[in-house]
């Protein structure tokens, strides 16, 4: 016999002066292999067409059904009711502006974020159209890709203690996207110019090494290793800065 599941469900619209933040609930019927993003539009369709929530490519490569779940940040269509006790909360991502229920602006956030890092190959070189691809060996492409599978789900930042307490935090994020850079061969950045980005207590210096960002990461991308990279680089180029400047005075 099927499971009549309970779904609690943050409810709140910011731009209806009415709303007040509450939680409603929801009964459905469990049916074999469904996922939470199949859940919430059979909600929408079949009994609350006023339910916000973001979706798109229903694979796990978009990041848009990003929400907590029972208290982790995850995303709806990777998350299988079966997995849970029949009573399932959900509640929108932590730390970004929040559009109405489920719904949060991460695009806003990370572009912000994007800009600051300037999340972009930086090089002199003039481009030639006509030119050949440049080339690298495959285990850097490979090592580059790996870091690069970030979808910008927000999940990371959603259970990170830092970015909850200092807006400005870069986060997890971030800092794989700068060791992805580093790592590139085409881009001519110093690594005083990647200090200056990261090298900071809103950057890798921030980081208090909870490494909730790694439990919950969709893709499992191995940002324990790339913040420990990080940390010990710039600390070395923190430690020249000190005795350059140390020397100067």
């Amino acid at each position: 016999m099927s499971r009549i599941l309970e779904i609690n469900i943050f409810r709140y619209n910011p731009e209806d002066p009415a709303s007040v933040p509450r939680m409603q609930t929801y009964y459905l019927e469990e049916t074999p292999n469904l996922n939470l993003f199949i859940a919430l539009n059979r909600l929408k369709e079949e009994q609350d067409p006023s339910l916000m929530f973001d979706f798109c490519c229903r694979a796990a490569i978009c990041g848009a059904c990003a929400m907590v779940i029972n208290g982790k940040p995850q995303l709806a269509c990777k998350t299988k009711t079966k997995d849970f006790p029949n009573q399932i909360n959900l509640m929108p991502l932590p730390g970004f502006k929040l559009i109405g229920d489920l719904c949060v602006d991460t695009g806003s956030w990370f572009r912000i974020m994007n800009e600051k890092l300037e999340a972009w190959v930086h090089t002199n070189k003039e481009f030639d159209p006509e030119a050949e691809e440049e080339r690298m060996e495959n285990s850097l492409a490979e090592q580059i890709y790996e870091l690069d599978r970030c979808i910008e789900c927000g999940c990371c930042i959603a259970a990170c203690a830092t970015a909850q307490m200092r807006s400005g935090f870069l986060g997890a994020v971030a800092l794989n996207r700068i060791a992805r850079f580093i790592l590139d061969p085409r881009d001519k950045r110093s690594e005083q110019q990647y200090f200056e980005i990261i090298g900071t207590d809103q950057g890798i210096f921030g980081c208090m090494g909870l490494l909730a960002c790694e439990d919950i990461c969709p893709k499992n991308i191995p940002l324990q290793d790339q913040l420990g990279y990080l940390r010990k680089k710039m600390g070395v180029l923190a430690v020249k800065n000190y005795l350059f400047w140390k020397k100067r005075s």
